[in-house]
């Protein structure tokens, strides 16, 4: 073997650490080599097996709004034989309330540093990954531009959409198998109104976070998409990792300690549901 051909070495402990150190924000906690874990705001490494995986050995796969990678791993992990990751370029991409975004393009721009792939990119490497990310947005997703999945997965990114219906139906256009859709759940309104859809919009600038479903309304968005729901997980909570910033205000400490009460951990409620492709919808619009 020639040098030019040589498989690079395998890097140090002192060189995972350095370059996770140099990523200014993580948003995933991602077990890397020598047992470094990335400082992540969000830890799904105790609930990934909860969620209701279908085989994907062999599958081509979508990760939508990627950001550090996380979940486009587990699928790489779990044997599919292809994973294409998108993300939006940059902060200024995002669907940002319009009264707020001349306060929070800048304001996300210097929380997340000039490159949002940063994260990516330095765990794709210590890892050894093949996933493919590109800087494409979920709405502008067509089969023209990626091709076709047998399965996509997107995680707690409909609630900072204004529009998340039409992005399941981007999902939809270039999916012929199953969707796993993992998403906040608004616990209040799924116990008031336990068979209603109820989405409040929040509108908030500063987390960049328009609707908050409760169970029947993130059902109903995956049904009004074209999908139909085969199987539901049990409510989870997504521990806040290392990285998170401290819950300061009362209204914050006020709502973890509620969080904590019902579900034994700190952090937010979620849900996922594993939905199939309707191809009936498709007959009936011929």
């Amino acid at each position: 073997m020639t040098p030019s051909t040589a498989p690079a070495a395998a890097p140090t402990a002192a060189e995972v650490r350095a370059a996770v150190d140099a990523v200014p924000l993580w948003y995933h906690s991602i077990d890397l080599p020598h047992g470094i874990s990335t400082p992540g705001w969000f830890d799904l490494r105790p609930i990934i097996d909860t969620m209701p995986w279908p085989d994907l050995r062999g599958k081509r796969c979508l990760d939508v709004g990627t950001w550090d990678g996380h979940l486009a791993f587990e699928m790489e992990r779990r044997g599919a034989s292809e994973v294409v990751a998108i993300d939006l370029k940059d902060q200024s991409q995002w669907d940002i309330p319009t009264r707020g975004r001349p306060l929070a393009t800048p304001a996300l721009e210097g929380m997340v540093g000039e490159d949002k792939a940063a994260g990516f990119s330095t765990a794709h490497r210590l890892l050894g990954s093949k996933v493919e990310r590109r800087a494409i947005s979920v709405y502008d997703l067509s089969v023209e531009e990626v091709g076709e999945f047998d399965f996509a997965i997107c995680g707690s990114l409909m609630l900072h959409l204004q529009n998340p219906v039409k992005a399941m139906e981007a999902i939809r256009k270039v999916t012929t198998g199953h969707f796993l859709s993992a998403e906040m759940l608004r616990v209040r309104a799924t116990l008031q109104h336990p068979r209603r859809a109820v989405a409040l919009l929040e509108a908030d600038e500063g987390l960049v976070q328009w609707w908050h479903p409760n169970l029947a309304a993130h059902r109903r968005m995956v049904w009004a998409a074209g999908f139909v729901v085969e199987k539901q997980s049990r409510p989870y909570v997504i521990r806040l990792g290392e990285g998170h910033p401290p819950e300061d205000t009362l209204k914050e400490r006020a709502f973890a300690l509620g969080r904590r009460a019902l579900f034994g951990h700190q952090g937010l409620p979620h849900v996922s549901l594993l939905a199939r492709v309707d191809h009936t919808v498709d007959a009936v619009a011929r």
